[in-house]
């Protein structure tokens, strides 16, 4: 399967209908592409947080309207990163997959909500659940930038079926170090591909990281970004999981420890 991570560049300058026409004219580029991923709070900015509240929209709101479209013209699989949703008197950091055809068939509210110089904790109610989707290729488990620093919720996701992770984020260069070996670790620790997305640019004084990274249950990284924006692309074998699971059998000689 042909898999693309779109590594968009972030700026204090451009409005939420910027970035949508930006990101637009990127996934138009890539018709032919099985599965296609989107960062973290792109549209509004991740640490733009004075604009959360203000661009918060519902679960069936004109984010994901556009994106169900968007997925169906390019008859992809579209992960279109995270938005800030709005339900009841709550917001949420919430990322949506959508099929080929358009229909929404995985929404997860980040977990791991970051209060370290950022104010998404004090704006945001974290999710309680995490979620692994069917897909006519794997069954992926989502997860959102600082998920990543916590395996058991990776672990979850792998008792719960997954053979692939989807992270969409908006991680600093300034932790890069940390991100490379995370997404390497929750890879290779639960032999599945791990597919990430990350942006770049310097949203309010903050310089993002870049280096989206698809990686195997190896751990092997198959392709990288770098600190400018771009498009990541890779084929993958999603059989392969269980084959690498059957010749080197980790999996099976975990023991639980209370």
């Amino acid at each position: 399967m042909n898999i693309a991570s779109v590594q968009l560049q972030i700026n204090d300058t451009d409005t939420a209908a910027d970035r949508l026409k930006m990101a637009d004219a990127q996934l138009d580029r890539l018709k032919g592409t099985d599965l296609i991923l989107l960062p973290e709070i792109w549209m509004t900015g991740y640490n733009t947080f004075d604009r959360y509240t203000k661009e918060a929209e519902p679960l069936n709101g004109p984010f994901v309207t556009h994106f169900a479209q968007k997925a169906r013209e390019l008859n992809a699989y579209l992960f279109a990163g995270s938005f800030v949703e709005q339900s009841g008197g709550h917001f949420y950091n919430t990322s949506v997959l959508f099929n080929r055809q358009g229909r929404l068939i995985g929404s997860y509210r980040k977990i791991h909500l970051f209060t370290y110089g950022s104010k998404e904790g004090e704006l945001l109610t974290r999710g309680t659940d995490p979620v692994v989707v069917e897909t006519e290729f794997a069954k992926v488990g989502l997860a959102t930038c600082y998920d990543l620093r916590f395996p058991e919720q990776f672990r979850k996701e792998l008792d719960l079926g997954a053979t692939m992770f989807l992270i969409t984020s908006a991680w600093p260069l300034a932790r890069l170090a940390h991100w490379q070996l995370f997404n390497a670790a929750r890879a290779v620790e639960n032999q599945c591909f791990l597919i990430s997305c990350n942006c770049v640019g310097t949203n309010q004084g903050v310089v993002l990281g870049g280096h989206s990274r698809v990686v195997d249950p190896w751990g092997r990284v198959l392709a990288t970004g770098d600190e400018h924006a771009s498009i990541v692309t890779a084929k993958i074998d999603p059989a392969s999981v269980s084959r690498i699971r059957e010749d080197f059998p980790q999996l099976r000689h975990r023991v639980p420890i209370d």
